[in-house]
């Protein structure tokens, strides 16, 4: 009988791990009924979970001893629910096998937890972390990085650790995911910082994917010109080109209420100062339009001018240098002795601090007395840092107390930098011009004149002389510097527009439309436009004014090189004198080297003339179709050429225009007897233009600063008269011109001009006749004239024979040829047609033919054609002519060659002329 029911604990405890299946449960599932061992009655049968969709089931392991097993129908998963709490009652067996008047225990409470497996790493929250921080500061949190772990259970859901993954960043982060630099950092150094990092859990799974931290770096606000670049390249050309057309200024919102700024282009290393022409003072001069009669006392040395062959020279820009140990003399008569009441000294100077406390006088030029005495007549000198200009009049020309010592204090005259001088003398009136601006003497000293005495003077450069008072004549008071264009007009002083134009730089600072620089702007440009200052109250006026700075050069062939940039600017704020400091801008300007031009001159290069038209009244002219060109090389660079492919680009001659500064046309060999010939020119024909030119008897020079053009105009001018021909048969020149002074120089240009005498001039002419018929579509044999002249000169003895044999077989020849023409009468007056164009005057003529022409095999044809010359020349009467006898032969050979290289049609109707 089923007396009693079973009986369980009232609660469990129990713990699965997920993914699993077995719940371990405490205490153990174990039911008891009081019947046993009573079959049925006393055996555990079932035990029951109530809930809804419990995932568990419980089975009955042992009947008798009433054991149970909890466990999961299906996978627990913690993440979906960590813990479980249901109702469990054990069943016993009833009464029969039936199971019939079963038992039920009582209700018993099971809790059940789920045990967590680290399945998930850490995940962070963001994609990308960005901050922003400002240089120069050590923060203790930049930004923080948080990650999440999708665990359920505290150990393996918790992030334990972080960790940066980037090496070498000046950064590190702590347990909870706080960034921080361990150092100042600077955005000049680096602009962004990019590092990588980690999350650990606490079961020290790490994230599958790190996290980019993006740190900006942003820059102190530090008042000063923004957006601007360092190097501004110009290529020669290009005009205008601005220096900072993107720049603005950064005021860190101070209360600015007015800008000053200066811009300064530094040169004072190119050349003389800046990017001046570097023509010769002459062609400057010239150019300028200043009055002639200017003596270089600096010249480059040459055979005319060796004074100054001893000093030490640059020669690309003929500057001299003096280290105070040379001098130099210069020849008398070169400047006329007295210089008039007016006249004027121009030079350029480089000059510093002189040695020592107590200076020496430095001589740049100075008239002393040659010997016995140490008289100075007129001098200009350094002295302490001052100029001084002596003067001393001679007792015939003023009798009482002059001035005679003008000094001028100025600091150019020590800064080490080039300047140009202009000593303009209108006695007693003496004005100094430096670098264009006029400057009064501070100080006039007066003396009497000098007493007269028939001691001959010296003129020196660099020094002076010093003839009396010393056992030996020597230099005394030398030169420390350099000095350049030293040139002395007697007679005349120059306007202050010609000594603005002598010293103009030809590059330096432009504003590009001046009209939209608008009304709260002012500005100023020193002389040379090195320095542009501009004021305003507006920054945003003051902004747009700066991007409209240019820099410009005129020079078709600038000096290539760093010309350096400075600007420096000062704020004012509202109430304060100086509330910010702006720095200094520091930028240079390369200026690319230019094409260089390739001069080529061309034309007739030899021509002869009978003797009566060199010895009329006008000569010859010898350049009558000169042409000179200039040509660039320029590479072409198409797009799609890649940058290997470089060496195979295409190169263009390119024709340019520019100026020329001299032509010089050389004598070669003997140079002309003035007695007899000269070359000639009419000066009007330098009208009108920048031209000057001198005539000796090596040659003829032009020289001035001009257009090709008009130099050939000039040149096509130029004759060549000989009044007493019999003694001349040829003359040989040389052309060759130049620009910048030597820079660029052309090719040498070879003129050969034969006379023709009157035996010579006949012969000449049976030249000019047969040639046009016979050659007038024949091209040009590959072998040159004196190639054939060179090939064969048999003896007098080989060419006697030849002639007789030559006049044998020619009266044979004759006869045989009088047969056929008869029989081609037809076709020999359809051809004479053109034959008879020609008018034969036999009168003066001596016409030799080779009969053996059509008989003779071809290799033999120069030979012949050299033996009929020397017959020629045989019956010439004077053999003085043997020189232009021989150029006449040349060509008569280089026509017959021409004429049995030539088609056969030609070759045929010249056997076919019928001679009486």
């Amino acid at each position: 009988v089923n007396k009693h029911k079973p009986w369980i604990e009232t609660s469990y405890h129990g713990v699965i791990t997920e993914n699993n299946d077995t719940v371990i449960l405490d205490p153990p599932l174990v039911a008891l009924d009081k019947d046993a061992p009573v079959p049925f009655a006393g055996e555990i049968c079932a035990f029951k979970i109530h809930g809804q969709e419990m995932p568990f089931e419980a089975v009955v392991l042992n009947k008798t001893s009433g054991e149970g097993r909890l466990r999961a129908k299906s996978p627990i998963d913690c993440e979906l629910q960590k813990e479980y709490t249901f109702i469990i009652q054990a069943y016993d067996c009833g009464s029969g096998p039936g199971g019939t008047n079963w038992k039920k225990s009582h209700k018993a409470v099971v809790h059940i937890q789920v045990k967590d497996v680290n399945e998930f790493s850490p995940a962070f929250k963001e994609s990308v972390y960005k901050a922003t921080v400002t240089e120069g500061k050590i923060y203790d949190s930049i930004l923080q990085v948080e990650a999440i772990d999708e665990d359920c259970s505290p150990q393996y859901s918790q992030i334990c650790n972080y960790e940066i993954v980037t090496t070498e960043v000046p950064f590190a982060i702590d347990r909870n995911g706080n960034i921080r630099n361990t150092e100042k950092l600077s955005y000049d150094k680096q602009h962004q910082y990019e590092i990588m990092v980690t999350a650990f859990d606490c079961g020290q799974k790490h994230a599958t994917e790190d996290v980019l931290v993006r740190v900006n770096v942003k820059p102190v606000c530090k008042p000063g010109w923004q957006d601007w670049n360092k190097r501004i390249e110009y290529k020669p050309g290009s005009g205008s080109i601005p220096l900072f057309p993107s720049i603005h200024l950064e005021t860190c919102d101070g209360p600015v209420s007015s800008i000053h700024t200066t811009i300064e282009l530094q040169t004072n290393y190119i050349g003389k100062g800046c990017d001046r022409e570097t023509y010769s003072e002459k062609s400057l001069q010239k150019l300028c339009g200043a009055s002639s009669g200017a003596i270089d006392l600096l010249p480059s040395p040459g055979a005319a001018t060796n004074w100054t062959a001893g000093l030490l020279m640059d020669n690309n820009d003929m500057i001299f240098k003096f280290d105070g140990k040379q001098g130099a003399k210069i020849p008398d008569g070169i400047v006329p002795k007295n210089l008039t009441d007016q006249f004027t000294i121009t030079l350029w100077m480089k000059h510093g601090p002189s040695p020592g406390l107590r200076a020496e006088k430095e001589t740049i030029l100075c008239n002393s007395d040659k010997t016995e005495m140490n008289r100075h007549h007129y001098a200009l000198y350094v002295h302490n840092c001052r100029l001084v200009f002596l003067l001393r009049k001679d007792f015939d020309q003023a009798d009482t107390f002059r001035p005679a010592e003008f000094h001028w204090k100025l600091d150019q005259i020590c800064d080490k930098e080039w300047h140009y001088y202009v000593v303009n003398v209108e006695f007693p009136v003496v004005t100094l011009y430096m670098d264009g601006t006029t400057y009064e003497p501070y100080l006039v000293t007066n003396d009497w004149p000098i007493h007269p005495s028939h001691i001959a003077m010296q003129l020196t450069v660099g020094a002076c002389w010093q003839g009396g008072e010393v056992a030996k004549p020597r230099f005394a008071q030398y030169f420390h510097g350099s000095l350049a264009s030293l040139t002395i007009r007697p007679g005349k002083i120059e306007s202050q527009k010609v000594i603005s134009c002598l010293q103009a730089c030809k590059e330096g600072l432009d504003i590009n439309s001046l009209e939209s620089l608008g009304q709260g702007v002012k500005y100023h440009f020193n002389p040379s436009q090195s320095v542009l200052v501009m004021e305003g109250e507006d920054i945003e006026n003051i902004n747009q004014a700066l991007r409209k700075v240019s820099y410009i050069n005129s020079r078709q062939f600038p000096t290539a090189g760093v010309r350096r940039l400075k600007v420096s600017s000062k704020v004012q704020c509202f109430g304060e004198d100086v509330c910010i400091s702006i720095p200094d801008i520091d930028a240079y300007v390369m200026v690319f080297q230019a094409n260089e031009p390739k001069i080529t001159i061309s034309g007739m290069d030899h021509f002869a003339r009978p003797a009566a038209q060199f010895e009329s009244e006008r000569g010859v002219n010898l350049l009558p179709d000169i042409r000179i060109v200039s040509t660039v090389t320029k590479m072409e660079h198409p797009v799609d050429v890649k940058e290997g492919d470089r060496a195979n680009k295409p190169v263009v001659l390119e024709e340019m225009l520019h100026n020329l500064d001299f032509c010089d046309i050389l004598v070669i060999g003997a140079e002309l007897d003035p007695e007899q010939e000269c070359l000639e020119l009419d000066h009007v024909e330098l009208q009108g233009k920048h031209l000057d030119a001198t005539n000796s008897t090596a040659g003829y020079s032009i020289y001035g600063v001009d257009s090709m053009h008009n130099y050939e105009q000039v040149l096509r001018q130029i004759r060549y008269r000989n009044w007493y021909t019999s003694a001349t048969f040829d003359r040989k020149f040389r052309v060759k011109c130049s620009e910048l002074n030597g820079r660029y120089t052309s090719n040498e240009f070879n003129l050969e001009v034969n006379i023709l005498h009157s035996s010579n001039f006949m012969d000449h002419v049976n030249h000019m006749i047969v040639q046009p018929q016979y050659l007038q579509s024949v091209p040009h044999p590959e072998r040159s004239i004196s190639a054939v002249h060179n090939s064969v000169v048999p003896s007098m003895a080989t060419m006697v024979i030849v002639i007789c044999v030559s006049i044998l077989i020619f009266i044979v020849t004759a006869g045989v040829y009088r047969i056929r023409t008869a029989h081609q009468r037809s076709s020999a007056d359809n051809e004479g047609s053109k034959e008879n164009e020609m008018d034969w005057d036999d009168s003066a003529l001596t016409i030799t033919i080779n009969p053996m022409e059509k008989y003779e095999k071809p290799h033999q044809t120069e030979e012949e054609s050299e033996e009929e010359d020397i017959e020629d020349d045989e019956e010439d009467t004077t053999s003085a002519e043997s020189d232009e006898s021989e150029e006449e032969d040349e060509e008569e050979e280089e026509e017959e060659v021409i004429v049995r290289k030539g088609d056969k049609q030609n070759a045929t109707r010249r056997e076919q002329l019928e001679w009486d």
